[in-house]
């Protein structure tokens, strides 16, 4: 689903205790963000695959819409490196392993009941391995804060009202958290109430969602279709999941995993040039 561009005030959504900074400035180019997170049915054909031989190529993933392909930073993001490869699977049995990383896990050997569930246990790598194979790539987390905040709506929550007046309201009708239940939803079961601006679902709760980009303490100044693309020691993720607390909902909040972590909390959405 398209999102339209435009600025907004990165990582700030107008009234919660954690969203309060107007430091940073961002400004990002149309992008299609998937609706709906990664599903294990979809995930099941990347898997399959992968295990016959599909590996990305070097330099793809990029934001191919941006600089002439050369994607973000002002056309100096580098795509995939090839020796990210060595992080995924070979076989399908390893593939099970990984992806069996926690209680609730979603991924089966065989299709189930969880077909329509978000695939989770996946690492970055694995993530970004998909959106390509996908014929996408992973948002940065200014396409995914700006989607979810509404743009300059800066929405406490993706279904809020803009602000000002800005709202809080949070229940297991709009999201799947702590609250809720003790495992995934079906993608989407929370529309259309827990929609964003532009439609997409399960923007918060559900599963966390790993972005692009590198985690740095603080937000740069100004941000025109940039990503932290300076290797750290954490990647971005946004969301909240069904294990987090409410306040793992807000746009504003950021959380951070290692690259090669596993979580039945963490997933992923793809994102694309708009259509």
């Amino acid at each position: 689903m398209t999102v339209t561009g435009g600025a907004f005030l990165f990582g700030y959504d107008g009234i919660s205790t954690s969203g309060k900074s107007t430091a940073s400035m961002a400004t990002i180019s149309p992008v299609s963000l998937d609706r709906y997170e990664v599903t294990v049915g979809r995930f099941r054909a990347f898997v399959a695959a992968e295990v016959l031989g599909w590996r990305p190529a070097a330099g793809s993933g990029k934001h191919s819409n941006l600089n002439g392909g050369k994607g973000l930073n002002g056309g100096t993001e580098g795509g995939w490196d090839t020796s990210w490869s060595a992080s995924l699977a070979t076989t399908t049995a390893e593939w099970g392993t990984n992806l069996a990383c926690e209680t609730n896990a979603t991924w089966t050997g065989s299709p189930g009941g969880l077909e329509e569930h978000p695939i989770n246990c996946v690492d970055w790598y694995e993530a970004y391995a998909f959106c390509i194979w996908d014929g996408g790539f992973l948002p940065s987390e200014a396409e995914w804060d700006y989607t979810a905040a509404g743009g300059g709506d800066q929405r406490v929550y993706p279904w809020s009202l803009a602000f000002p007046p800005g709202s809080t309201t949070l229940d297991c009708d709009h999201a799947n958290y702590t609250s809720c239940g003790s495992g995934t939803n079906k993608v989407g079961s929370e529309s259309p109430l827990g929609d964003s601006k532009w439609g997409h679902a399960d923007l918060a709760g559900n599963v966390f969602e790993w972005n692009l980009d590198w985690y740095a303490m603080s937000y740069p100044a100004t941000c025109d279709d940039c990503a932290n693309l300076t290797k750290a020691e954490y990647k971005v993720i946004r969301g909240g999941g069904f294990e987090g607390a409410s306040a793992c909902l807000l746009n504003s909040l950021r959380e951070t995993s290692v690259p090669d972590g596993r979580s039945a909390s963490i997933g992923v959405r793809c994102a694309r040039p708009p259509s």
